[in-house]
């Protein structure tokens, strides 16, 4: 595994960038978290996303704007300041991690998330030049791609990305929203869903992760996050696992078309400690735009939920992590895994929603289960090469869309 050391880190050199027609002048600088709290907060508050609704949805991120990106040694959060009146216009935030492939190649990959501009200060070049200012950032920290996701819907962003910055499609996935009360909790006595030890996940996560096309090579961080409430095997009693547990002890490979029972390995991360979503009536669909890009832009659209006064109150939901399965028969496993963790949603406070995402080639999209109150969402990852010293194999995988089923990181959901 490679490993990435925080003071390895290269600070941002700021600079004046001129935007608009006008000529104003900008400040590309790291953000300040003494004093830049506050404007950032009010930012994020004014950016404005879609139509004119009656009904709009917001994040809270407990005051803390860096809170999506701590979980990375290595990260950055740039803000564009207007140099006559100090106002900040615009706001970006990126990551680097440690990527894993199918073929066993590893590289640096630099994450953009949570780019925001003010409503007055778009289409004047400022997104722009803070994707510029933090892909040279990652270039100076050893990335050697760049990475985003947006909504299959957003044509400003999917424009920006793909015309202005070179940017290409790297997979397509779906993302599964399910409201936690709107499924039976009762589980099928011929099912068990057993709870593992952390070291016991590290090492089936070990292997598992080999059938992923991209995955990070932290697992085992993520695991440990206070915010990761733990893993589960879901399978049939009367097949057990324990051919399962004897590979693993044996270090012998689980992935097998010779594997004759089924079973599904799973993980749950609990964003009820770090943010909430809100629904609240309005003239005007505004989101407390935060780095919690998929809460704010795709899960709005999947809530088949009347705004009641307990959704006009903050609320939390859980995601579905790490998702993997072997054997013949899937389907009826996932389904206990949906109600499963609804009933863990169900006794947190505030918690309303559970969420996964799979990529289009994973082959446990298909047995996702179907309920009338399921919505689903089409989402778009893209990837751009930043350095000329890659690996011939990643490059073809990553460039070419040849990805289909990729390891969603909860630290990016």
């Amino acid at each position: 595994m490679i490993s990435i050391p925080t003071n390895s880190l290269a600070s941002f050199s700021q600079r004046e960038e001129t935007v608009g027609s006008t000529g104003s002048k900008v400040l590309i600088r790291e953000y300040n978290e003494n004093k830049d709290v506050k404007m950032v907060r009010k930012l994020e508050r004014n950016c404005e996303i879609g139509t004119k609704k009656v009904v709009s949805i917001l994040t809270n991120m407990m005051g803390d704007p860096l809170s999506r990106i701590r979980f990375f040694p290595l990260h950055v959060m740039l803000v564009a300041e207007l140099l006559e009146s100090r106002e900040l216009v615009g706001v970006v935030r990126g990551i680097i991690k440690n990527v894993g492939t199918l073929s066993g190649s590893f590289l640096k990959m630099g994450c953009i998330l949570g780019l925001r501009v003010s409503p007055t200060y778009r289409r004047k070049g400022v997104a722009l030049r803070l994707v510029t200012a933090v892909e040279e950032w990652m270039v100076r920290n050893g990335a050697e791609y760049a990475f985003l996701a947006t909504e299959k819907n957003n044509d400003a962003s999917k424009n920006l990305f793909t015309i202005k910055c070179n940017y290409v499609n790297l997979t397509s996935l779906v993302i599964f929203v399910q409201p936690t009360s709107s499924l039976t909790k009762h589980i099928s006595r011929d099912i068990k869903i057993e709870k593992v030890d952390i070291d016991l996940a590290i090492s089936l996560y070990r292997r598992t992760l080999r059938t992923k096309d991209l995955y990070p090579l932290d697992m085992d961080v993520i695991l440990k996050e206070k915010l990761s409430l733990g893993t589960w095997v879901c399978y049939y009693k009367e097949e057990g696992w324990l051919n399962l547990l004897s590979k693993v002890n044996n270090e012998e490979d689980l992935v097998s078309n010779e594997t004759s029972s089924s079973w599904v390995i799973f993980s749950i991360w609990n964003t009820c400690e770090a943010y909430k979503l809100q629904v609240r009536k309005s003239q005007l669909l505004r989101f407390l735009l935060t780095t919690l890009n998929h809460a704010r832009e795709k899960v709005f659209p999947c809530l088949k939920m009347s705004v009641s006064d307990s959704l006009c109150r903050p609320f939390g939901f859980l995601f579905l992590y790490g998702i993997h399965g072997e054997g013949e028969n899937p389907g009826e496993l996932m389904e206990s895994i949906w109600r499963f963790t609804s009933r863990v949603g169900e006794g947190m406070r505030d918690c309303r929603v559970v969420i996964a995402e799979l990529g289009f080639g994973d082959p446990l999209a298909n047995h996702v289960p179907q309920t009338a109150s399921m919505s689903c969402i089409d989402d778009l990852w893209y990837t751009k090469k930043l350095s000329s010293h890659c690996d011939e194999n990643i490059d073809e995988l990553l460039m070419k869309g040849q990805v289909g089923n990729v390891f969603v990181d909860p630290r990016d959901f």
